[in-house]
């Protein structure tokens, strides 16, 4: 029988069964019974805009038969996925689930499609389902008559069998959850992924996603014990530590301002900008850092030090991180402007105001004032 992740190929030999020594299900179909034949009457059909409804007809008459509405349905789920009708491909796919819902091959199969929908809720949805059954393999008693150093092989055999399948989904997964643009769906789609894919090789950028979402969320509480489990298992993990200062930035809580200076400062720790090994992603890292330890401190009324941190952010992230940048810049700005360097002020405001994002207006407006101050100076 040849097999792949997205389509089932007609063998004479078939069976419907649940493997042995997994919990995955696999469609077979006896050789030589009715359901044989008539599959063998639907693949020898020359005109494809037949076979559709000899598929329907084929469900109808088999009814009885699990494995022949499984089959039957998935081969539909698969002409519409080709004809390029992607809801009725997944609503036939469905279908087939019911019949085998434990089918990888089926499973991925659906995550195309919802892929090619652009739903990231079917794509976790039938993803987790995979990796579930993933899982499952070897879990349940062992068969009479295996030893069990045979029932250890025959579930390794099955995992190495179909551990491209979960490969395939743990990405699809990780890819709804990266595409994903409203918080609170993100991390619903995060919460049934930890579980699915333990060990995930996506594991660190599935905690920056989650503490992420959460800080849009202001859920600081979760957010802060997300990141926390994270530090005691990779305390040198920059997006988290990030991430944490960032929040702790905007929190006004006693002793947030403190937590976000440690964290901040421990970033760039990690970063270390200055080292001649260090690439862009660290450099940017540590610009993110100086750009929160200077809000800070402005929030501190520690102005001059917010100056110098602010420019070593503008130093790293210019050229490199348009958005990034044009926040260090207005808020090195409006840094300049408390301390009446108002030129120093200008010229900074100024190229904040070339980037198109959420610190233009405000940097637009900090700038008109320190304009009029500076006409009214002179």
């Amino acid at each position: 029988m040849k097999s792949r992740w997205w389509t089932l190929s007609l063998s004479a030999c078939l069976f419907f069964s649940l493997v042995a020594q997994a919990q995955l299900d696999k469609i077979v179909i006896p050789a030589g019974t009715p359901e044989d034949q008539a599959l063998t009457a639907i693949t020898n059909e020359q005109d494809a805009q037949k076979k559709p409804a000899m598929y329907e007809d084929f469900v109808q008459k088999f009814s009885s038969n699990p494995a022949a509405v499984a089959y039957g349905n998935w081969q539909l789920s698969q002409y519409y996925q080709g004809a390029g009708d992607y809801q009725k491909a997944l609503d036939y796919g469905d279908k087939a689930l019911a019949g085998s819902p434990h089918n990888l091959d089926i499973l991925v199969s659906q995550v195309g499609i919802a892929q090619e929908l652009k739903s990231n809720a079917k794509v976790v949805e039938y993803s987790v389902r995979g990796a579930d059954a993933y899982n499952s393999i070897g879990k349940q008693a062992k068969p009479e008559g295996l030893s069990d150093q045979e029932f250890a092989a025959r579930v390794e055999d099955e995992k190495t069998a179909t551990k491209g399948s979960y490969d395939f989904l743990e990405a699809a997964a990780f890819n709804a959850v990266a595409d994903e643009g409203d918080a609170k769906a993100r991390m619903s789609y995060i919460e049934r992924f930890t579980p699915a894919f333990p060990d995930s090789r996506f594991a660190e950028q599935i905690s920056s996603y989650a503490m992420m979402s959460l800080s849009e969320l202001k859920d600081m509480p979760r957010l802060v014990a997300y990141g926390e489990k994270t530090l005691a298992t990779s305390p040198n993990s920059l997006p988290t530590l990030l991430l944490l200062a960032n929040a702790f930035s905007d929190d006004s809580s006693p002793g947030s301002l403190g937590k976000a200076v440690t964290y901040s400062q421990k970033a760039l720790e990690v970063a270390k900008a200055d080292a001649p090994d260090a690439d862009r992603s660290r450099k940017l890292s540590a610009g993110a850092a100086h750009s929160t330890l200077g809000y800070v401190y402005m929030k501190q009324d520690k102005t001059l030090a917010a100056i110098a941190e602010l420019k070593s952010a503008c130093a790293l992230l210019k050229g490199q991180d348009d958005q990034s940048f044009a926040l260090a810049a207005y808020r090195l700005g409006f840094a300049y402007a408390k301390t009446n360097k108002l030129a120093d002020a200008q010229g900074i405001l100024n190229e904040a105001i070339k980037v198109d994002g959420p610190a233009r207006q405000p940097a637009q407006e900090l700038l008109n004032k320190v304009n009029a101050a500076r006409a009214k100076a002179k």
